[in-house]
């Protein structure tokens, strides 16, 4: 086993002990490089504890003690299939055509982080796909990513770039991150920050293009066009603890959300070449993380020389139900893009006291120092995650996150009926007043007013087919709808619904939801073969769909 190169004095006092098992043999070919430009590589045995009390073989940090498994040989382009998720074409190898479910799923996923941004501290940005070939050559990537970028070229397609006109002949490249963008939002018109202004989050899901062998394309989880939950970090070196230890509670709180788990945590150091910066530099930012980790109180391991060319790096792997392993989250740590970009703001008393503290700050105003940049992904490719939870959820879905929530199926084609589902499926979708029965059917002539922002809205089916009652409740339930709602003529005499539950997960909170929602238990009436059955009005539906959403959240 190759030998781990020491971290520090201080670090290389920490005891380090063998996994129990190997960690690189059962990786899947899905790891996608998030921020890093290095390729990913063979992972160590090796672990730096710091729970001296842990047992000898603890290598995981478990975030759900029970979760959903899914067939063995749970493939998410199958299940994709059922779901109408997305679908992939000849005419763009590697970029996938997300259809209407499919989008609903990342959008949630969109939506479910930006929920969360506030607390954190972030703010969204948008940056451009494509920057001129002379950015790239500034941060580097010209040099350590080219053969992984498309190049672009303008009009005059000479790829000239001096006395060139805006877009005509230049050379340009689509972007494979979001870094150096992010490093001129910074640097904004010139204004330079202060001490106080920091730290500044940045968070981005630009679609991204990295040039990725045709032969390695799959699916979702490995693609040439995706979108990052991507995210720099600009702060004084004084803050980077701070900003690793709440990063990896964000880490935590959203895959306990999504119920998945464990995982490892793997920091990744220097590569071996192609790296820029100094040796002290490298040797400071690995400290940093080595420090964070310990800190976290979790297991972690060393990957060895698997950093990306401007700095090390903390990656998270998650273990899905199936035993298949997927890097997801990463954290990393970077010194050197604010010295290329020349990145800068005004020292606070205490750093001017200290004077400079690295070679990149001795060619700056003596009044100011240089920003450390930490870039965080928590998804990673937000395309790979959806991959990652179709097959860990094996279909069934959260009722928040799924794209088939609930079907209104009809014991008829009578016009009453067909008028009554189509009020059914308007409420419970969140589009309709319930106690205005004709906001269903509303006149041509009649004003649009603006929905709420705060409204949510759920994409509720119909099936009027005139095919047997039962082969319509079979196919809702094969399609992984969460639940089917029958109507008949009893149901628009009572202006009520039959609600069955088929294919929710989290049966506790449902029953719990339900029990709130009618103000007592459950009976054995209500549960009959193994599902829920129940009766309930147009408007209490609406409230249990609301309360679950709320509730899984």
């Amino acid at each position: 086993m190759p030998r781990i190169r020491q971290l520090s004095a201080a670090s290389s006092l920490l005891g380090r002990r063998p996994l129990s098992s190997q960690l690189s043999r059962n990786h899947v070919a899905s790891f996608v490089r998030s921020c890093s430009c290095s390729a990913p590589g063979p992972f160590q045995k090796s672990v730096v504890r710091n729970a001296q009390q842990a047992p000898q073989n603890a290598q995981l940090n478990p975030t759900t003690s029970e979760p959903p498994k899914p067939n063995a040989g749970a493939d998410h382009r199958v299940i994709a299939k059922l779901h109408d998720l997305f679908l992939t074409s000849p005419m763009s190898p590697g970029s996938p055509l997300l259809l209407p479910n499919g989008a609903y799923v990342f959008q949630k996923l969109q939506d479910f982080l930006r929920a969360q941004y506030p607390q954190f501290g972030y703010q969204e940005v948008i940056t451009p796909t494509i920057y001129k070939k002379s950015l790239w050559e500034k941060s580097g990537h010209w040099d350590n990513y080219a053969e992984d970028m498309f190049s672009v070229q303008g009009r005059g397609a000479t790829g000239q770039t001096e006395n060139a006109q805006a877009g005509e002949d230049e050379e340009f490249g689509l972007k494979p991150m979001n870094c150096p963008g992010h490093c001129l939002l910074f640097w904004g018109e010139g204004e330079l920050k202060s001490y106080r202004d920091l730290p500044v989050r940045y968070a981005d899901f630009s679609a991204l293009h990295r040039n990725e062998i045709s032969g390695s394309l799959t699916g979702l989880t490995r693609v040439r066009r995706f979108h990052q939950d991507d995210a720099h970090i600009f702060c004084r070196p004084d803050q980077i603890l701070s900003e690793i230890e709440q990063t990896l509670k964000f880490v935590g709180m959203v895959y306990d959300t999504f119920n998945l788990g464990p995982y490892k945590l793997l920091l990744s150091t220097r590569p071996e070449e192609h790296y820029i910066g100094t040796l002290e530099e490298w040797n400071r930012a690995e400290e940093q993380l080595t420090t964070a980790l310990n800190n976290s109180g979790r297991e972690w391991a060393i990957n060895e020389g698997d950093g990306a060319f401007y700095g090390p790096k903390i990656d998270i792997i998650l273990t899905d139900a199936t035993g298949k392993e997927h890097q997801t989250a990463t954290i990393q740590l970077d010194f050197q893009l604010p010295q290329r970009f020349d990145l800068q703001y005004q020292a606070s008393p205490e750093e001017l006291d200290a004077g400079p503290i690295s070679a990149g700050d001795k060619n700056i105003d003596p009044s100011c120092r240089r920003p450390v940049i930490v870039h965080r992904a928590i998804y990673g490719s937000l395309e790979r995650f959806m991959a990652l939870l179709i097959e860990h959820y094996n279909g069934n879905f959260p009722f928040w996150l799924s794209p088939r929530p609930a079907v209104v199926v009809t014991l008829n084609q009578k016009p009453e009926v067909l008028e009554y589902a189509a009020r059914v499926q308007s409420v419970l979708a969140g589009i309709s007043d319930p106690s205005h029965p004709n906001d269903a059917h509303k006149s041509a002539d009649s004003k649009p007013t603006p929905q709420q922002l705060s409204a949510i809205h759920l994409p509720i089916d119909v099936d009027s087919s005139g095919r047997l009652l039962g082969k319509k409740l079979r196919e809702a339930h094969n399609k992984k709808y969460n639940h089917t709602i029958v109507v008949g003529a009893e149901e628009v005499k009572s202006q009520t619904v039959r609600l069955n539950i088929t294919n929710q997960p989290n049966d506790s909170a449902v029953r719990e939801v339900i029990s709130e929602l009618l103000g007592r238990p459950l009976t054995e009436k209500d549960e009959t073969k193994g599902s829920i059955s129940v009766d309930m009005t147009i408007e209490e539906a609406r409230k249990y769909f609301l309360a679950l959403v709320g509730r899984f959240l």
